[in-house]
């Protein structure tokens, strides 16, 4: 059975023949550990793809999540200047705004003067007049992490996607063959909105004014609809939702409820009427909200962040949710970094395969992505560790069992 087959049944709660590999790698982790020039990474569509389908073949991972959409072929052409220094790469684009990428982190955005990228002011921001968006480089960067988005064909939110945006898509469909499982990645109308104000910001809004937070995320919708339908058509095999600020401490559960349970679920169902599979990603402390999680129509929850990070036992979230949709994740990603033995890895790695397997609808990952710093012999031993136990001798039931 081939990766982007096993993966498939995995999400539609079919039975594989084994547990599916698969983690989310912080950007940093694919600077540090090939030998692709950040900036390519960052920047370029062909380097992100070369560097994702690269480690998915050092780890054989069953899927690939592309999250960066692709960039204008041209995009570096605006850099007037790229030097090494000590906190990494310097480049200096020729309107004088900077990108600097430290060796093991993603990189950070400023103005000609040094000073922040510009966010929205809420008190003058018109939810039916939104042309702003299109000169405020604190909101693309932080969303799209690009210093513009040339080529756009509309004014506002960005609910015309241009081809460029898929560009990564094509390479890494390309160098696989499409022989693995291929996932596109949006941004949840919610972590729009944190982004457009800057999270502090973000969350006074939604207290200072409920009805006008409402209509901005409406809007904001839009854009997150088209992008994910956008994908869709390409021929990805899922679309993540990356909700990242969804989760406690940042809201209760009657905030999700409220502010983004209705936003995603309309982003979910226009993912599945292209029949497309649909999933969420949400860190931190979700354990109270897994269930308003799965209204919003996901197909699957991911990170499922243990103590301390988060609140969730695999046991307790397969017995509430692992009926209706698929589960990935809850391999502490930090506790791993202090692992000094293959047998501290194998056995994390196995309590999960062993909670989260029976019955199929589990994918083998770490909680939330993968730290810059985790050293690549620990996630070599995932896949034969999933060979070895995590085999489904009939429906229902692993090897391990």
């Amino acid at each position: 059975m081939d990766s982007r087959t096993r993966m498939a049944l995995a999400m539609r709660h079919e039975i594989p023949d084994r547990v599916p590999v698969m983690c989310q790698l912080a950007l940093g982790h694919y600077f540090l550990n090939t030998d692709i020039p950040p900036h390519r990474i960052w920047f370029t569509s062909e380097g992100f793809a070369e560097a994702l389908v690269m480690l998915q073949r050092r780890y054989r991972f069953d899927g690939i999540l592309i999250n960066l959409p692709g960039r204008p072929p041209d995009l570096l052409d605006d850099v007037a200047s790229l030097t090494r220094t000590a906190e990494g790469e310097r480049l200096v684009w020729r309107n004088g705004e900077v990108t600097i990428f430290p060796p093991d982190d993603n990189p950070y955005h400023l103005m000609p003067d040094g000073s922040k990228p510009p966010r929205a002011d809420f008190a003058t921001l018109d939810p039916d007049h939104l042309e702003i968006l299109d000169d405020l480089v604190g909101y693309t960067w932080g969303v799209y992490h690009i210093p513009h988005l040339a080529g756009k064909t509309c004014r506002g939110p960005l609910t015309e996607i241009p081809d460029y945006f898929l560009r990564t898509i094509d390479r890494v469909m390309e160098l696989t063959q499409h022989a693995v499982s291929i996932h596109g990645e949006v941004f949840s109308p919610f972590t729009h909105f944190m982004e457009l104000f800057g999270y502090e910001n973000a969350l006074v809004n939604l207290l200072m004014d409920a009805a006008k937070a409402h209509a901005l995320l409406d809007r904001l919708t839009e854009a997150v609809i088209a992008w994910a339908v956008a994908q869709a058509r390409r021929g990805v095999d899922a679309v993540l939702i990356s909700s990242a600020f969804a989760g406690g401490p940042f809201i209760n559960r009657q905030m999700y409820r409220e502010f983004v349970l209705p936003y995603e679920r309309r982003v979910a169902e226009a993912v599945k009427a292209e029949g497309v599979i649909v999933y969420t990603h949400t860190c931190g402390s979700i354990g109270d909200r897994l269930d308003l999680m799965v209204e919003t129509g996901t197909q699957g929850i991911d990170t499922l962040d243990p103590p301390p990070l988060g609140n969730v036992h695999l046991a307790d979230a397969k017995r509430q949710i692992g009926d209706r949709v698929f589960i990935k994740g809850n391999m502490n990603a930090v506790e791993m970094l202090t692992y000094t033995t293959p047998e501290q890895v194998i056995a994390h790695a196995s309590e999960r395969i062993r909670i989260g397997a029976p019955g199929g609808g589990y994918i083998l990952s770490t909680a939330c992505s993968v730290s810059p710093h985790m050293e690549p012999w620990k996630l070599e031993l995932l896949t034969p560790l999933a060979e070895e136990i995590g085999r489904y001798d009939r429906p229902g039931e692993t090897a391990s069992e």
